[in-house]
């Protein structure tokens, strides 16, 4: 589960859009920029790869798919290759589904109140500058050219990430990817490209009917 509780760290990025004169910036006054910026996104779509690579099993995944966001607490992640999977949040209720596993993981969304993680982010809650401390870093190998990468350490420890670092559009702040790294030494990184903000994102999105046939699991909703 440890790519599923991943994804939700790509969203949180995907909002970061211009602040004008990046170059000229400190990490808090990025940090800053992409929180406004973030602040008036109520929903947005694109496309993703994600890499997961190194850690405790020492492989590397590539899978490819499409993800919606739309605040408060709702998210969809359609993974259509190498194999199709579905991660879907309707606000409420988290829903994990690999059909070659003929099982859904179903988790309550965590309070408000909770520590913040990846997927809080993505779904509208948290904040950058509160709950960070953020530092300018070197864009990482594979990054397009002139990319500027925004390195967030969370100030409560994370079981799931050490830090993150937002690779940045350095003339518009658009996010380019994202990487997150855990204790065990693994990177997973989320490139994206068609992102579309303010679309108008329908509720029924959201909807996640469990399919017939599959074991449903209840889990935790600290992960």
């Amino acid at each position: 589960m440890r790519l599923a509780r991943s994804l939700a760290l790509v969203v949180f990025a995907a909002a970061a859009t211009a602040a004008g004169h990046a170059a000229d910036t400190t990490a808090p006054e990025l940090a800053a920029a992409v929180q406004r910026k973030y602040d008036g996104i109520k929903d947005f779509s694109a496309d993703f790869t994600h890499t997961y690579e190194g850690g405790v099993l020492r492989k590397q995944i590539t899978e490819r798919g499409h993800m919606l966001v739309k605040k408060p607490g709702k998210m969809r992640w359609d993974y259509s290759s190498p194999e199709p999977k579905q991660f879907v949040s309707d606000g409420v209720k988290m829903y994990s589904y690999i059909p070659e596993d003929k099982q859904v993981i179903v988790a309550s969304v965590p309070q408000d109140e909770e520590a913040p993680t990846p997927t809080l982010f993505l779904a509208g809650k948290g904040n950058v500058t509160r709950d960070f401390t953020p530092s300018l870093v070197d864009a990482p190998a594979g990054a397009a050219a002139g990319s500027r990468a925004l390195k967030l350490v969370p100030k409560a420890k994370q079981r799931e990430y050490d830090w993150l670092v937002l690779v940045l559009d350095p003339a518009t702040l658009a996010i380019r990817g994202l990487q997150t790294t855990d204790a065990q030494g693994g990177k997973s990184s989320f490139s994206f490209t068609n992102l579309k903000e303010n679309v108008g994102l329908a509720d029924k999105e959201f909807t996640f009917k469990i399919p017939r046939g599959v074991d449903v699991v209840t889990a935790s909703s600290r992960h």
